[in-house]
């Protein structure tokens, strides 16, 4: 999960005069001005079926987290979620949901057939974590605390997933739409969302209505997606004795030049634009100039002309840095390799559009905050394509994200269930 930024009392629940209804007198999908949804919302929640679902999820949440437990405590890293999507596809059998299978990308799916295919609400978790292969993943219980690197993020969206699906069928809830339960790979690092991006290109290609991600803790709607480009910079040079050899073109010295160049970059506070070079390496030995040296940058905006004005000024930077290090050496010629090895596109759904209007009815009806914010998260690649999405935390607080130290606080966190059901609930209609 990307870094999120919650925007605090912009929501407004924006009334329209008409607009069509959806299948089973539910909301429609398209990105306009949705109509109050607050009316909807309380309806459902007084349905007979949505009752039973939610009955007994405050007593059902410490198996609930002790699946969380489970699940986190199967290591995946980036690509290498196999083992836990072996587990989750159990899960997701064990939980009723039909034709549960694994598509080319590593993504499980399984399916809750509604009294029509469509609309197809997708909800989503993602499998794998930030940290690599031989990170002890164990979890040390503290009382409500858990303790673990993927705890939170995602061990908990995961564990909301299976339980929607469960709370759904203790109900025994019919939905006019059907939902597409998926624990997809590659959200996090060089994954580059590539569970996300087969499930639009090829396995569900337009077969997808909305889409809801769960990602983390707390209770905010993400609508808003930050985009980012990320590049691997790789300096070439003939190598050489640092004293024999000297005056020939360093890699080192020219990947030095570059990064000097880019932490200077002077960024708008609005819209809000980021960089950061996170990873170097490269060399042969401290008596050597060596023959390679190489970057890693990340680079973030929800702006899409920001993010491209960042990117051109990052590319300048880069050819600068080239260019002087070959004019200040008499010896070699220096090369430049730039591979994109991630791209994350920018946007919005709309705050006045349907799905986010539900989103927000849903939480104030449950007593819970409705902020809006902005992430860079599964939900990037639907908003891109115009498809009605959105992110949603899992109930409960989380802290040290991405770190060893990583927690979660399971104080209330049924909140977090009932509130993913709910909104499901409202959204397959």
């Amino acid at each position: 999960m990307g870094c999120r930024r919650v925007v605090l009392g912009a929501v407004v629940l924006v009334g329209v005069a008409t607009a069509a209804a959806g299948v089973g007198g539910g909301l429609p999908w398209p990105q306009a001005q949705a109509p109050d949804p607050s009316a909807h919302v309380a309806r459902w929640l007084g349905d007979p079926a949505l009752r039973a679902a939610l009955d007994g999820l405050e007593q059902a949440e410490p198996s609930l987290i002790d699946e969380q437990v489970a699940f986190t405590e199967i290591p995946a890293p980036p690509f290498g979620e196999q083992a836990r999507a072996a587990r989750l596809a159990l899960a997701f059998t064990q939980v009723g949901l039909k034709n549960v299978r694994t598509d080319a990308a590593g993504n499980v799916i399984g399916e809750r057939p509604g009294l029509s295919p469509r609309p197809n609400l997708v909800v989503a978790a993602h499998l794998d974590t930030v940290f690599p292969e031989g990170t002890d993943v164990r979890v040390r219980r503290e009382g409500a605390i858990l303790r673990a690197p993927g705890v939170a993020d995602d061990g908990r969206g995961l564990a909301v997933l299976v339980g929607i699906a469960r709370a759904l069928e203790r109900g025994r809830v019919h939905t006019p739409g059907t939902i597409t339960f998926v624990a997809n790979v590659g959200e996090e690092g060089l994954g580059d969302l590539r569970g996300v991006k087969h499930l639009f290109a090829r396995e569900l290609l337009g077969r997808i209505d909305a889409f809801v991600s769960i990602d983390g803790t707390g209770y905010g709607i993400t609508h808003v997606a930050v985009g980012s480009h990320r590049y691997r910079v790789t300096f070439r040079g003939p190598g050489g004795h640092s004293f024999g050899a000297f005056g020939t073109v360093n890699p080192v010295h020219a990947l030095g030049r570059a990064v000097s160049r880019i932490a200077d970059f002077e960024v708008p506070r609005s819209p809000r634009v980021t960089f950061n070079v996170g990873r170097v390496g490269g060399g042969t030995s401290i008596n050597s100039i060596a023959y390679e040296a190489w970057f890693e940058i990340d680079m973030r905006s929800s702006d899409a002309a920001a993010l491209g004005s960042i990117d051109a000024s990052f590319r300048d930077a880069v050819d600068r840095a080239a260019r002087d290090e070959n004019e200040r050496w008499e010896s070699g010629r220096l090369e430049v390799e730039v591979e994109r090895v991630g791209d994350r596109p920018a946007g919005r759904t709309p705050a006045t559009a349907a799905i986010v209007q539900t989103a927000v009815a849903v939480n104030r009806a449950m007593g819970l905050p409705a902020d809006l914010g902005e992430g860079s998260t599964d939900a990037n690649i639907p908003i891109s394509l115009g498809i009605p999405a959105i992110t949603i935390g899992g109930g409960g607080q989380s802290g040290g994200a991405h770190s060893l130290g990583e927690s979660f606080d399971a104080t209330g966190s049924w909140k977090g269930t009932a509130r993913a059901v709910a909104l499901v609930f409202a959204l397959a209609r």
